[in-house]
């Protein structure tokens, strides 16, 4: 028996379909329009999207600002800038075989694009690859995540009053109606989440022989050199870290000390987290620019990986503190860790940071080979040798040197993983790529390609042995 939600999402994927040969010729000025109407919207509706973003996991406002809505809008800014430039035909070098043609590469709109959002960052992370999609000239289909409700329909609400559904529409609901819409026969599919979900839209997509980019996550590790400076890199790792309450893709998964900084490194990142969740001493759970776990599930999951850890030999340094009414999970730093414990082979996607000790950095990049390519890696060191040895060694989705996650506000870089942590990339001209299709065009001016037809007789085949010897 087929749902109301399923008529719904069969009607919109054939009026979408039908505006396809619309959306794709529409000119980069109505595309930036249909982009600046949504920067006005969420700026002149922000309190709203405070209260529900804080309704979902009591998220603070100034974090809304600092990842969800500068975010937004800093992509905004830089896709209308470049827009322009982007949607032109690049021209190519004629190579000397082909002399006479012309040839250049023109970006055309991939078609009908689906866009499952994540629950972590539910409006940047639904809203900054529907904009580049819309860059492209493409049709969307955003399903956002069931984990963020109140964001959720917050989004439904904005695209609704600023899109007909035959250019984007928002369908909420669970993980059924996004297993639904992976059965259509899209152009292309976006997905954020985790490698495991992603290993079953990537399998959806080739029953139709779709395109996906997949930003997925994984354990990111943070490595502190022997001349880092400490107290500066536990400052950074402890914000990227606990950041709305670690759950964040690119956030510092784990830690290697160099074994001379391990006790200062303990000392000033503990001196960090209290002067940023607990400055009155009233306890962390009483700040106001601290985060909560999305949900009860995922609350439990955090605090197994805890358990267990400390079951094989884990010491609490400081934090620990729990409230499962109130999905509160304190910063909590781990000491003698070892790659044995579950905590150390899952992304932890939570507030609990495990520190490994190490001599000599070779140790480092052998473990990082036996493991899953991570999405992001931290190397905090003035030594440029150090750093360049990691670099070369080693294999990520992307790199920052002395701090963490602000790679991804980064317009002219390429942000997403590689492999288990992520396939494609996103962001600025990346993105605009990742929805359009690079066709290739070539011109013919001339008939010199005649004199290469058959018959080939001795006069063909001395110009094919001159081809082959000098071009």
């Amino acid at each position: 028996m087929v749902s109301p939600i399923e008529d719904q999402i069969a009607e919109v994927f054939w009026i979408q379909k039908s505006s396809l040969s619309r959306l794709k010729n529409t000119t980069y000025k109505e595309r930036i329009d249909k982009l600046k109407s949504i920067e006005k919207y969420m700026i002149s509706h922000k309190q709203e999207l405070f209260d529900a973003l804080f309704e979902d996991f009591k998220k603070p406002s100034s974090e809304v600002i600092l990842a969800e809505l500068l975010g937004v809008k800093r992509e905004i800014d830089h896709v209308c800038k470049h827009l322009k430039s982007w949607m032109k035909p690049q021209r190519v070098d004629t190579p000397l075989l082909l002399l006479g043609t012309q040839g250049y590469v023109q970006m055309e709109a991939k078609g009908m694009c689906l866009i499952i959002a994540p629950w972590n960052y539910p409006f940047n992370l639904a809203i900054c690859p529907l904009l580049l999609a819309i860059a492209a000239g493409n049709a969307v289909i955003l399903k956002p995540s069931e984990l963020s409700p109140a964001t959720s329909s917050f989004i439904k609400k904005m695209i609704t009053a600023l899109f007909d559904r035959s250019e984007v529409a928002v369908f909420e609901g669970d993980a059924s109606v996004s297993t639904y819409l992976l059965e259509q026969k899209f152009d292309h599919i976006f997905f954020t989440g985790s490698p495991l979900i992603g290993k079953l839209v990537m399998k959806a997509a080739a029953e139709h022989l779709t395109s996906v980019t997949l930003e997925l996550g994984g354990k990111s590790p943070a490595i502190i050199g022997p001349q880092a400076d400490i107290e500066a890199s536990a400052q950074k790792i402890a914000w990227g870290k606990f950041l709305n309450n670690g759950q964040t893709c690119i956030a510092p998964d784990y830690v290697y000390v160099h074994e001379k900084h391990y006790f200062s490194f303990l000392e000033a990142l503990e001196k960090s987290v209290n002067s940023f969740y607990n400055p009155e001493k009233k306890g962390v759970q009483k700040s106001k620019d601290y985060a909560r776990i999305v949900n009860s599930r995922h609350f439990s999951r955090i605090i197994s990986l805890l358990e267990d850890a400390k079951m094989h030999g884990a010491n609490v340094l400081f934090g620990g503190e729990t409230d499962e009414q109130d999905c509160f999970i304190s910063p909590t730093v781990l000491t003698n860790c070892h790659h044995d414990m579950k905590i150390m082979q899952e992304e932890i996607f939570g507030p609990i940071l495990p520190i490994l000790v190490y001599k000599d950095e070779q140790q480092i990049i052998d473990q990082m080979a036996k493991e899953e390519k991570p999405l992001a890696l931290y190397i905090f060191s003035e030594n440029e040798e150090f750093t360049q040895h990691i670099l070369k060694n080693t294999s990520s989705g992307g790199v920052v040197v002395n701090d963490c996650l602000i790679h991804y506000g980064h317009g002219e870089l390429p942000f997403g993983g590689v492999n288990n942590s992520g396939i494609g990339k996103t962001g600025g001209k990346f993105g605009f790529m990742e929805f359009s299709n690079q066709k290739s065009v070539l011109i013919q001016h001339s008939r010199m390609m005649k004199m290469l037809y058959p018959p080939y007789h001795l006069k063909v085949r001395w110009m094919l042995d001159f081809i082959l010897k000098w071009l």
